[in-house]
């Protein structure tokens, strides 16, 4: 059995939720969108690959807007076409923060700015805790998506809709694959920056961050299993 992880950019690392799909014994294979040297000016040309030989595809954050055509450019439409395809062919999806807000778009839904930005450990309320659990989970977006048509919204606080299940795919909008390891990297390249605009403290943040890495690792790891299990049904019941 065969994953591909799309990672938009080079910040955006598997973390818990490519170990655990490791563990289940799948093969992980890596994509990565937009290099380091084009952080800034994402528009980059991109060939997403023929969907043979995978059996599940994970689609990760970025730190763009997923509604952004224009900033992002020659990339954006054809990975959201390509998604599609996934989808209709009958292919799993886990789509995660930006991934999640790119399959919304994929299947008839919509991504724009939301009121507000939401940033660090939240909790959300879920209808399936089995499958999503009510965190807290790690949040870093500005955006929000309108469902699909079709979709069963299983999560959502306060700021925005937060999981969706549509055939045998899944969209969550919080970020299980983030670890201390991977909100480093994100401070460092510009999310320092953003989170205290948002009037947030980094490092406060990031001592949360490791003090909940076992907690964490732990609902992550029980969100793969019921998504291979029960979503995408690529693991015995």
């Amino acid at each position: 059995m065969r994953a591909l992880f799309v990672q938009h950019d080079h910040v955006s690392p598997l973390g818990p939720v490519g170990e655990r799909f490791a563990h289940h014994g799948i093969e992980i294979e890596t994509m990565q969108v937009v290099p380091a040297s084009s952080f800034r000016r994402p528009d980059v040309a991109a060939d997403f690959p023929s969907l043979d030989g995978f059996d599940v595809v994970v689609p990760l954050g970025a730190p763009w807007g997923a509604w952004d055509d224009a900033r992002i450019g020659t990339w954006l439409l054809p990975e959201i076409d390509w998604l599609r395809r996934a989808h209709s062919g009958g292919m799993p999806v886990l789509g995660i923060c930006f991934g999640g807000q790119l399959l919304a778009r994929a299947l008839g839904g919509g991504v724009a700015p939301a009121p507000a930005s939401e940033i660090g450990w939240h909790a959300v309320w879920s209808d399936e805790p089995e499958l999503v659990g009510e965190g807290p989970w790690f949040q870093f977006h500005y955006d929000r998506w309108s469902l699909p048509p079709g979709a069963r919204e299983i999560a959502r606080n306060p700021a925005a809709s937060q999981a969706f299940v549509i055939g045998r795919s899944l969209a969550v909008q919080f970020h299980p694959e983030l670890d201390a390891a991977g909100l480093v990297g994100w401070l460092e390249e510009g999310g320092e920056r953003q989170v205290r605009a948002a009037g947030l403290d980094p490092d406060v943040m990031l001592a949360q961050t490791r003090a909940a890495e076992p907690a964490a690792l732990a609902r992550t790891h029980a969100l793969v299993d019921a998504f291979l299990r029960d979503v995408a049904g690529v693991l015995p019941g």
